[in-house]
Parts: C-alpha cells; sequence; structure tokens
C-alpha cells in the first residue's frame, strides 16, 4: 500500500494493515463483552447506601432448578423504605446474575419470623405490586409468634387472591429445606452458605469498576490506533521528529495505564477467590464463579488487545522511524546541495592565476583553504549517501527518489573533487610559469651582469679573448641545463593557463631572452676576431664591475673593444632600452601587487586584533563582571565592590555588544578589498562616540580598582582564567584600541594612495581622530573644579587648550596696567558655544589616575558680549579678547602660530554665526533677544560702572549687531588685503590638538597631559577669586603699580584701544 507524503511516497506494508485491523477488532470484541455486562442502568457505586441497608440481598444460591434466590431478612422498618429505594436495589439484584439463570425466574424467599401480620402483609404486596424480573416463587416464613401465627393463617387464607405471585407460607426453617437444599441457604436461614454483605458490596463495586476502566482503556486504545491508522505522513524533519516523539509518548502513557488495569484485574480475582484460598473444603457460590468468569474474560480480552496493540505499534513506529530518516536525509540532501552549489560558485571565482608569483601563491593558498573546507562537504556527502544507501537495503517501502538524490550527491562530489584538482592544477601550473620566468629574467640579468662585467683589457690577447669566448658559450649552455624552453614551448604547454597578462609576460620575458642572446652572439663575433688577429695591445677603458650594483639599475652600457691600438677602437654599444623597458612595466606590476599585499596584511592585522580584542572582552565580561553576580563568589567580594560593577567596567557591555554582533562582522565582509574598509567606519562613526563615555568613567573604575586590587575575589578570577595580567591591564584595552584604529588607518592610506577608497580611508582616520579629540577634550573638562554653574549650559566644548595671558582693566575713564601685563598668567581655556572659560591647572597629589591634574575655574566671558582682535603687537602668536565696553582686555598668546589661527579662526566663526542671526531678525523686523544669559564679567562690570557714577544702559540687540559688524568687517577687509589669517590656510581641527596633550594615557594617568604647565597670577579686581598665593604676589607688586605715571597709563590705554591695530 503507497501513501503520498509530500513530494515523496512512502510504502505501507501489508502487514501493518493486517496488525491494525486485528487490534481494532480485539478493541471491539472488549467493548462489546463490558457492554453485555452493563445492561444494568444502575451501579453498586450509584445505590451504595441501600445496599448497604440489606433489606434486600442476593446471596448467590439458587434453587433446585437453578433459580437465583433473593432474600428477605429480618426487616423492622420495612415499611419505611421508599418505593424508588426498594425499586432501585431490587433492579440491581436481578441484574446481576447471568440471562440464562434470569430466564428461570428467581425465588424471592422472605424471612418474617419476628414480625407481624400487618408487616409481612405489606411485603407481600410490596413485591407482588412490583418486581423488575420473572417471579417463580415466594417462600415466606410466617411470624413464629402463636397470635402472629394465627393472624397469618387466617388472614393469609382471605387475601390469597390479593397477592398476584405464587405464594408459600412456612412456619419453619426445615420446611423450607424441603424446598431449597441448606447449601444453597444461608446460617440465617439454616443453611452452610457464608455470607458477607460487606464483603458482596466491595467485590461488586471492585468488579464494576475494573470494568469501566477496561472499558476506557478499550475506547483509548480504538481512538489512538484509528489516529495513528490515519497518520499523515509529514514531510519536513522537525514535524516528523515531533510526531515520533508525540506517539510514542502517548503509546507508553497507554501501555502504563494497561499494565495498572491488568494488575487492578489480578486483585480482584485474588479476592474473589479469597473463600476458597482461606478454607479449601469450600465452594464458590454460582454469583463468585460467575464473576471469576467475568474478570477471567476481561483480563484475557485486554491482554489480547495489548498484544495487539504492540504488534500494531511497531510496524507504526517503524514507518514513523522511516518518515524520519526519509525527512532527514531529504533535509540533509537540501542542504549538502546548496553547500555544493556555494562551494562550486566559490571554486569558479578562482577563475583568475594571478599576474605575479605571490599573487599566484596567495592564490594558491587560499585555495588551499578553501579545499580544506570542501573536504568537510564531501564528507558529508559521502556520509548522507552511504546512509541513503542503507535505507535502500534496509527498507523495501523506501521508492526509488532515494536511490536518484544519491545518485545526484554522488555525481556532484565527484564533478566538485574534479574541479577542485584542475584549479589546484592550474594554479600549480601558473606557479611553475612564473617560477620558470623568473628563472628566465635571473638568467638574463646575471648574463647583462657577465657581459658588463668581463675584463676587456685580457681580451686584447688571443689567450684573453679566447678566455671570454669560453666564458660566454659556457654560459650559454647553462640555459640547457637549467631547462630554459623555447617560447613555442610556453604556448604548448601552458596553453590552458595563459591570459591576456601572462602572455605579455612570457613575451616580455623572451624578448628579453633573445636581446641578450643577440647581444652574446655580438659580442662572441667580437671576440672570435680579437682571437683570430695578432694585434698590439691598448689599454681601454672598461667598466669596473664594483661599480654595477645591480643589471636592474643600469639603463645601457657600452662595450669597448680596441682593434687598432693608434687610430681605430671599434665599440660595440649594447643598448638596452627595450629590455628595461619591459623591466619598468614588471616593476609596476609587481610594486602594485606588493602594496595589495600589504593591504591585506594591514587588514588581516585589523581582522586578527579586533577578535583577540572581542574575546578579551567577553573573558572580562563572564570571568570578571559575571562573577560579581555570583552567589559562590559572594564572600570573596569585599565591601567596596558592592554593587559597583558598572563603576569598575563601565559601559564594557555596550563596548562588546557592538562589536560582538556588528562591527568585526561589517569589518570581516571588506576582507577580499581591504582599502575600502574606511567606509565600514564611516558607517559606524556614530556608534564608536560610546568610547567617550568609557573614557569618562576610567578615572572612577582606576580609583576603585586600587582600593580593591588585592582582594581575594580578584585572585581567584584571575586563577580561574588562568591570565597573567590583572584586570587593570584588560580594563585598559578599550583607551587602546580606539587608538589602535587610527594607527591602522593610517598604515591602510599609506598603501592605498589612488585607489578607489583612499578618500574614505582618509575622512575615516579624520573621524577617529575627531573621536579621540572629542574624548581629550572631554576629559580635560570634567577635571574643572569651583564652577558654580552646569557646564551643559554653555554649549558644546569646541576646543581647550593652555595658554599664557596678559590682562587690562578699566577704572573709570582711566586703563590700569595690571602685574599681568609684566608677568603673565598660565591660564587653561575652555572654548564653549556660549562662553569662554579661564582656568588655572593644578596638579594633584597622589597616584595614578588620582594624580592627575585640575583645573580650577577663575573666570567666565559670555561669547554674547565679547569682541576679538585677530592680531596682537609685540608677537605673531598673541591676539586680544575684550569685552564689549572694553572694560577687560586679554592678550592671549599661544604656543605656535597655527595653534593661534585656529583659535582665531574658531571664535570668529561664533562671532559670524551672531552677525547673521542679527541680520536675518533685522531684515524679518522680529526683534528677539539674542542671547538670554549675563555673564559674571558683565554683572561685575555693570557693578563696577556704578560705582564709578557712570550708569551703563543694557544693550539692545541691534546695538550688538553693529558691534559685530565693527569687529568682523573690518577684519574681513583685512584678509582680503593679505592679512596673515585665511579660512583658505588654516589647518584641520584634528591636526592641531585642542590641548598638546596626547589622549593615548598609561595607567598612571587621567588627564591625558604630558607637559607640567607654570602657574602664572591673575589679578583683576572684583572679577576673579584669587589664590591666596597670588594675593600675596600681588601685595608686593601693588606699590609699584601706584608709582606708575598717569601719562604714560592713558598713552597705552590709546594704543591699545583700537582693535584693528
Amino acid at each position: 500500500m503507497d501513501v503520498q507524503n509530500g513530494g515523496k511516497t512512502v510504502c505501507i506494508a501489508l502487514a501493518e494493515v493486517e496488525k491494525y485491523y486485528r487490534f481494532s477488532r480485539c478493541c471491539h470484541w472488549l467493548q462489546n463483552e463490558i457492554m453485555q455486562k452493563e445492561s444494568s442502568p444502575l451501579f453498586a457505586a450509584d445505590i451504595i447506601t441501600e445496599l448497604k441497608r440489606q433489606f434486600a440481598f442476593l446471596s448467590g444460591g439458587r434453587g433446585q432448578d437453578g433459580s437465583p434466590i433473593i432474600i428477605f431478612p429480618e426487616f423492622p422498618s420495612f415499611c419505611e423504605i421508599g418505593d424508588q429505594e426498594f425499586r432501585n436495589v431490587l433492579t440491581y439484584l436481578t441484574s446481576i446474575p447471568s440471562l440464562s439463570a434470569a430466564g428461570v425466574g428467581f425465588i424471592v424467599v422472605i424471612d418474617r419470623r419476628r414480625d407481624r401480620w400487618t408487616c409481612l402483609k405489606a411485603t407481600l404486596l410490596r413485591i407482588s405490586g412490583w418486581f423488575p424480573a420473572n417471579l417463580r416463587l415466594v417462600l415466606v416464613l410466617r411470624p413464629s409468634a402463636i397470635l402472629q401465627r394465627t393472624f397469618s393463617d387466617v388472614f393469609f387464607k382471605l387475601h390469597r387472591d390479593d397477592f398476584k405471585v405464587p405464594v408459600l407460607m412456612l412456619s419453619s426453617v426445615a420446611d423450607l429445606h424441603s424446598y431449597i437444599e441448606r447449601s444453597q441457604l444461608t446460617q440465617e436461614l439454616g443453611g452452610s452458605q457464608y455470607y458477607c454483605h460487606k464483603t458482596w458490596i466491595s467485590h461488586r463495586t471492585d468488579l464494576e469498576s475494573f470494568a469501566a476502566l477496561v472499558k476506557r482503556m478499550a475506547q483509548r486504545l480504538q481512538v489512538f490506533g484509528r489516529e495513528m491508522a490515519e497518520t499523515e505522513l509529514p514531510n519536513n524533519l522537525l514535524t516528523a521528529g515531533n510526531l515520533l516523539n508525540a506517539h510514542t509518548s502517548r503509546k507508553d502513557r497507554l501501555k502504563e495505564e494497561i499494565t495498572g488495569a491488568l494488575s487492578q484485574g489480578r486483585k480482584l480475582l485474588e479476592n474473589i477467590r479469597e473463600p476458597v484460598r482461606r478454607d479449601p473444603d469450600s465452594s464458590l457460590n454460582p454469583d463468585q464463579l460467575e464473576n471469576l468468569a467475568t474478570v477471567h474474560r476481561l483480563l484475557s480480552q485486554l491482554n489480547e488487545s495489548s498484544t495487539a496493540f504492540d504488534e500494531f505499534w511497531i510496524q507504526h513506529q517503524n514507518k514513523l522511524e522511516l518518515c524520519l530518516k526519509l525527512c532527514q536525509f531529504e533535509h540533509s540532501f537540501q542542504q549538502l546541495q546548496t553547500e555544493l552549489e556555494q562551494a562550486t560558485e566559490t571554486l569558479n571565482s578562482f577563475s583568475d592565476v594571478g599576474i605575479s608569483p605571490a599573487q599566484t601563491e596567495h592564490l594558491l593558498q587560499e585555495l588551499t583553504n578553501h579545499e580544506k573546507k570542501v573536504c568537510e562537504v564531501l564528507d558529508r556527502v559521502r556520509s548522507v549517501v552511504a546512509e541513503g544507501q542503507g535505507l535502500i537495503d534496509g527498507s523495501q517501502n523506501v521508492d526509488d527518489s532515494v536511490a536518484v538524490k544519491c545518485s545526484e550527491l554522488q555525481k556532484a562530489r565527484e564533478n566538485l573533487i574534479q574541479e577542485l584538482k584542475d584549479k589546484k592544477t592550474m594554479l600549480t601550473q601558473a606557479r611553475e610559469l612564473h617560477k620558470k620566468l623568473e628563472m628566465v629574467c635571473k638568467w638574463c640579468d646575471d648574463g647583462i651582469y657577465m657581459l658588463a662585467s668581463q675584463p676587456l683589457d685580457k681580451c686584447q690577447s688571443q689567450e684573453g679573448a679566447e678566455s671570454a669566448l669560453s666564458e660566454l658559450e659556457f654560459y650559454l649552455e647553462t640555459a640547457n641545463e637549467k631547462e630554459l624552453w623555447e617560447i613555442s614551448t610556453v604556448w604548448l604547454e601552458y596553453e590552458s593557463i595563459l591570459n591576456n597578462e601572462l602572455r605579455e609576460h612570457v613575451k616580455r620575458a623572451f624578448e628579453k631572452k633573445a636581446s641578450l642572446e643577440e647581444m652574446f652572439e655580438k659580442r662572441r663575433v667580437s671576440l672570435k676576431k680579437l682571437a683570430a688577429k695578432q694585434t698590439r695591445p691598448v689599454q681601454p677603458v672598461a667598466p669596473r664591475p664594483e661599480s654595477l650594483s645591480s643589471p636592474a639599475h643600469r639603463e645601457h652600457e657600452n662595450i669597448c673593444i680596441s682593434e687598432d691600438s693608434d687610430s681605430r677602437v671599434s665599440c660595440k654599444e649594447v643598448n638596452f632600452d627595450q629590455v628595461d623597458r619591459s623591466s619598468r612595466n614588471a616593476s609596476v606590476s609587481e610594486e602594485e601587487e606588493t602594496l595589495a599585499v600589504l593591504r591585506r596584511h594591514v587588514m588581516n592585522e585589523l581582522l586578527e586584533t579586533e577578535r583577540a580584542y572581542v574575546e578579551e572582552l567577553m573573558c572580562v565580561l563572564q570571568g570578571y563582571a559575571a562573577e560579581m553576580d555570583n552567589p559562590s563568589m559572594a564572600p570573596l567580594l569585599p565591601a567596596a565592590l558592592q554593587n559597583k560593577k558598572d563603576v569598575l567596567f563601565g559601559n564594557m557591555q555596550e563596548i562588546y555588544n557592538f562589536h560582538k554582533r556588528i562591527f568585526l562582522k561589517e569589518l570581516e565582509t571588506y576582507t577580499d578589498c581591504p582599502e575600502l574598509v574606511g567606509r565600514c567606519f564611516l558607517d559606524w562613526m556614530r556608534e564608536l562616540q560610546i568610547y567617550e563615555k568609557y573614557c569618562h568613567n576610567k578615572p572612577r573604575s582606576e580609583s576603585l580598582w586600587r582600593q580593591c586590587s588585592d582582594c581575594a575575589f580578584f585572585q581567584e578570577c584571575q586563577k580561574k582564567l588562568e591570565h597573567k595580567l590583572g584586570l587593570d591591564s584588560y580594563l585598559l584595552k578599550p583607551v587602546q584600541r580606539i587608538t589602535k584604529y587610527q594607527l591602522l588607518l593610517k598604515e591602510m592610506i599609506k598603501y592605498s594612495k589612488g585607489c578607489e577608497g583612499s578618500v574614505e580611508l582618509q575622512a575615516a582616520l579624520s573621524s577617529i581622530l575627531g573621536i579621540l579629540k572629542a574624548v581629550n577634550d572631554s576629559m580635560h573638562l570634567i577635571a574643572i573644579t569651583g564652577y558654580e554653574g552646569n557646564l551643559g549650559d554653555l554649549g558644546r566644548l569646541l576646543m581647550q587648550g593652555s595658554f599664557s595671558v596678559w590682562a587690562e582693566h578699566k577704572r573709570g575713564h582711566v586703563k590700569v596696567i595690571e602685574l599681568a601685563r609684566f608677568k603673565p598668567m598660565q591660564r587653561h581655556l575652555f572654548l564653549h558655544e556660549k562662553a569662554l572659560l579661564f582656568c588655572k591647572r593644578r596638579e594633584e597629589s597622589g597616584e595614578g589616575y588620582e594624580k592627575a591634574p585640575s583645573y580650577s575655574f577663575k573666570q567666565e566671558l559670555s561669547m554674547a558680549a565679547i569682541g576679538i582682535t585677530e592680531t596682537a603687537k609685540g608677537d605673531s602668536k598673541k591676539f586680544e579678547i575684550w569685552s564689549s565696553s572694553r572694560d577687560e582686555v586679554y592678550t592671549v598668546q599661544a604656543v605656535s602660530e597655527e595653534v593661534k589661527t585656529i583659535w582665531v579662526t574658531e571664535i570668529r566663526k561664533l562671532l559670524t554665526g551672531q552677525l547673521e542671526a542679527y541680520k536675518e531678525a533685522r531684515q524679518q523686523k522680529a526683534p528677539e533677544q539674542f542671547t538670554s544669559e549675563n555673564s559674571s564679567t558683565n554683572r561685575k562690570n555693570e557693578s563696577r560702572n556704578l560705582r564709578s557714577g557712570g550708569v551703563e544702559k543694557q544693550k539692545t540687540e541691534e546695538e550688538r549687531g553693529k558691534e559685530l559688524e565693527n569687529i568682523l568687517e573690518p577684519g574681513m577687509t583685512q584678509r582680503a588685503k593679505g592679512a596673515s589669517f585665511s579660512f583658505e590656510t588654516k589647518p584641520k581641527r584634528q591636526d592641531i590638538r585642542s590641548d598638546p596633550t596626547p589622549l593615548g594615557w598609561t595607567k598612571g594617568s587621567l588627564s591625558l597631559d604630558a607637559s607640567v604647565e607654570h602657574d602664572g597670577y591673575f589679578s583683576a579686581e572684583e572679577q576673579v577669586t584669587s589664590d591666596p598665593e597670588e594675593e600675596k604676589e600681588d601685595k608686593l607688586c601693588e606699590d609699584e603699580l601706584q608709582s606708575m605715571k598717569i601719562e604714560e597709563e592713558i598713552q597705552l590705554s590709546e594704543e591699545t584701544e583700537d582693535p584693528e591695530e
């Protein structure tokens, strides 16, 4: 029998069909047997209360003709029994005997020896009025009291006709024995039969419970068997496995239930046989024998059904397992087919044989690596083919499609092996060709060098000429020894691998060889002439061999042979222009290949270090960070590390996730085109900014590490990881990695000049340097102390650096020259979008990161209220920053003209932005407040002006705009006339650091500053919070300041008042 399974056809054996029909028939018989036993609508458990009252019971005895006996024992409250209760008990009792016994008719024995006639009459009337079965005879033991006996005799005769059943009134038990044998009567009726009503009820409930259990089992077996027979075979591996597991689980549960039912039936048999086991001389009554036979039949039918189910299950299981194997084979076939196609496509990509030995060797190495991967696939193909052949040989129910697919896989395997062999042979031949071409070129170069190195002075004699001639002929013979074949041999032997480029290489090599042979022939002719002549020797001028460093660097040679000692000198000039031109072309090609190899080398280093970096981060996170949450390591964790995982590791988890899931995979896509890797950096430059957060947290991490570096927790983790270095070395890895990128990009740029991705590489380098600069700037910014405002409100930090600063402040109508005019103050400036901060650098005490410098806040100038003079008298490295009212002028000296230029450019860009905003607002005639912030400088200026009596109104937007025009437009005019400042000539921001301090710090440095600056003094009144040492020095110079002449002050004020000077 064939069953369609998706695209496959599975043959179902006839034996399985036969097993199913046998199993189904057993279940049907079992259900019929139980249905016969369940003809009564009542069960003992349903009327257990009524049965326990024992007003009537089935003793198991039989009359002389086999009639079942129902006994109504003495029951004084019989009249109180309800009709429904009476009917339920009689209905149940009459349903227990077999159909054959019940067909004979029942005998009812009523024992009323201690009762009255009225009760007896009521019992007879109730029985005669309703009896659910054939009632053959009613035997009554009448009351034994004299009066009640008399009443019974009299009234029975009077009311005989009222009873519709045959009734016999008996005076004693002896009379009863004449109708029923004593062995069939209970001991209460003078018989010998043992009867226990409680045991009888227990047997009945157990028997009926067992029958119900067997019925349920039969139904479940039949349902499950039908489901198995009607199961549609799946067409995929997962569904087939799940189906087999589900059916196996259901089968196991059913078998457990069957085993339990069989055990329950055997226990019931033992209970029924209990009287015989207790008294071997006793025997079971007919009802007990019927119960025994019923249980035997049920057990037999259940056993037979279980056996039939097992046989059918084996067939079904074999079918499902075969289906699973077919699905597994199909899945493996599809997977291998895809892998074989991919392997073939990859193999087809090896169409080039390389234009240089290095490239061919690289291709051959890549092919060898690919061959290792292909061998794994081929081994799996062989295994799957063997598996399919095993399915064919082991089962007759497998169709021909398996054999077809095995044949396809075997054929694809053989084709792939052959293609791999052909590719390898092709590249091996190309390598041999390149080696031979190198040998030809080397032979030619050595020959040229030999020609140029021959001592021509010795060739003037016959002996010398013959010696040189022998040397030439000997060298020509080495060509045969080295198997230097002709070009026609190359065309014939390597025709299958020769492409246009290789053909050009071969042509150039053999043209060089032909040219050399021509030179050899000319030299040989000349030497033969010399050997044949007897001439007076002349001293010729020959090139010195030691002056010829290499044949590759010579453009041409002149070989002069003297034939006449007086006037005639025969000069044979050998021109190698054509050979050298070919050599130059080959050199260019080899140079390009060398650069490509170097690019791949840099790319390999980038990938290898990236993988190692990701692996190191994973080790730290799993070996240290995860262990901090490990309950077993909790006793080793010091209190200082409790809940400090985020402080110690920062956002290392975020960095790891980015590199593991994204960046490493993206870098690997550029393996074959390393010159384009700059695009990868540009695409993910925003995500690389997560390193700023890590660097910001590094000081806190270092401080925490120093507190707990010697704890047992870190030692145990390091021991488990088998690390030679401590955790602090690995915490520095992210800082080292972000710095490493710019070094690798610089190397890649060096080897990618003129390539397609060189622009992207340069842009990526600039962006990486921008990130390093931003990290560097932010590391300085977080070290500022004493600033009461929110640094975030000042806008983005544009630049920062150290400068020498002189300060001037106006007092009334006179400008006062401060001490700083003579001795500069060393200040660290932070240029934000909205303000310029002056800070003093301080070196903190401590070790490691704790020794990092900090910056004490000194002064803030709002960018909305300052101007700039690009040049200051005396030094080209100086520029001036002044407040709008010219009350404060700061002369700033940079370390170089470049640093000054970029700072002036950045400040001018900010002021230009303010001017454009003003002009736009004026055009729209919608006045807006240019800035809502007043710096501490403006407030203090206002305070000083009020004290001097000069009340100054707040500048309006229009006034500020005119002021910006006065500041900027002269500067633009000046630049147009040839000033030194120029937007076109300004250096790139990333080329000039905001601070000369490099980013790459060591473990013991936080601020990235490598130099230590000397502090100056800052004494501007009411605007700068001076340090005690500064105030002391100001006091010492106060007398000198007061003795200065007012005229000199006014003159100096006039010189510096005009910002255009």
